[in-house]
């Protein structure tokens, strides 16, 4: 008899053990994520669904600094279109030049708006919700803008190079259909070096935490929350970022330098004062650029110990920063552009 009910008692205990761990499955499956089985037999979440929290360390001021941000996005978004108005209008601005300029402003528009308003509403909502799949998205254009914006310098480069170093087959050379050629070949190069990063990162389970302390999904920022092994994301993506900034790098000093040698040889001093002012200004957006982009991956890697806070601020000034100033520098140092938005202002504020 005691026998039995130890038998008995026995045989409820595993039957509560089992509703228990049933119970903790189940718990686990209504989470937002997806439950993989391991070999050893426990239950590891990978989340697919995010917070996005940016400056975690400052939440108490989020208002505060979301004024400067939403000031800086209509500064991007007003400067840019204002551009890209004025050469539109303008038929003494349809040269290619001018339009690559424009493209390039139209390209600081999506990169702005893939990320502000995404953030802003992170500091207003105190977290914004974010699926992998959007965090996926979002990083894809992210870095298809920024690499489309080095690709967009390299095309002025080679329109200088030719207007400058050739100028008498302009004409023939840069035409509407060489320029079609550019934008499809610099569209495709930037898809083949952002895709493999992003496709990689997709096959990474995300179990460390579903809080991404940055107000985008960059990479780095993303992977942080890895719980496999990212070594393959990581030597691809700093192999194909190295041999694609060392090759456009290459591109564009060879371009200026032979620009610059041909520039000297001009005898008319205004032409030679405008070849160089032309290509000052691309060259000091070019600096901007590159510059802005290095010193974020130094620091990345170096200050691997700096709080959350300094690295949002790093990603801000190296994305933001080029976005605001590319219109500002065109605007001000480009006689042409300067001229026509003026007139363009004196016209719409004139009432006759």
């Amino acid at each position: 008899m005691k026998g039995t009910q130890n038998l008995t008692n026995g045989l409820k205990y595993l039957q509560e053990e089992r509703e228990t761990f049933t119970k903790e499955i189940q718990s686990s499956n209504g989470y937002q994520g997806m439950t993989h089985r391991s070999q050893n037999g426990t239950a590891n979440i990978s989340y697919t669904e995010f917070l996005l929290l940016p400056f975690p360390g400052l939440r108490e001021s989020r208002y505060l600094i979301a004024i400067p941000f939403f000031s800086l996005f209509v500064v991007i978004v007003t400067a840019n279109s204002v551009l890209i108005y004025t050469v539109r209008v303008e038929a003494s601005l349809h040269s290619p030049m001018y339009l690559l300029i424009a493209l390039l402003f139209a390209v600081n528009i999506c990169g702005t708006s893939t990320i502000l308003p995404k953030m802003l509403l992170s500091f207003i909502l105190h977290a914004s919700h974010i699926s992998l799949t959007g965090c996926l998205v979002q990083m894809f254009f992210l870095y298809f803008s920024t690499g489309l914006d080095c690709n967009i310098l390299l095309m002025m480069a080679l329109d200088r190079y030719v207007a400058i170093c050739h100028p008498l087959r302009y004409t023939e050379i840069v035409t509407t259909r060489f320029l079609t050629l550019l934008t499809l070949a610099s569209l495709v190069c930037t898809l083949f070096v952002v895709g493999p990063v992003v496709v990689l990162a997709s096959r990474v389970r995300f179990c460390r935490s579903d809080v991404i302390r940055h107000f985008a999904c960059e990479h780095m920022a993303l992977m942080r929350l890895s719980c496999s092994d990212i070594s393959v994301n990581k030597t691809v993506g700093i192999t194909l970022r190295c041999v694609y900034n060392i090759l456009n790098l290459s591109l564009l000093l060879t371009s200026y330098s032979k620009i610059i040698h041909t520039a000297l040889k001009i005898s008319s001093g205004n032409a030679r004062h405008k070849a160089f002012h032309t290509c000052g200004t691309h060259l000091i957006i070019i600096f901007i650029c590159y510059s802005s982009r290095l010193s974020s991956s130094i620091v990345f890697r170096v200050a691997k110990s700096a709080s959350a806070d300094v690295h949002n601020l790093i990603s801000a000034i190296y994305l933001l920063f080029p976005w605001a100033v590319y219109p500002i520098v065109y605007g001000v140092r480009t006689k042409e552009i300067r001229d026509n938005v003026l007139k363009l202002f004196r016209r719409k504020l004139s009432p006759f």
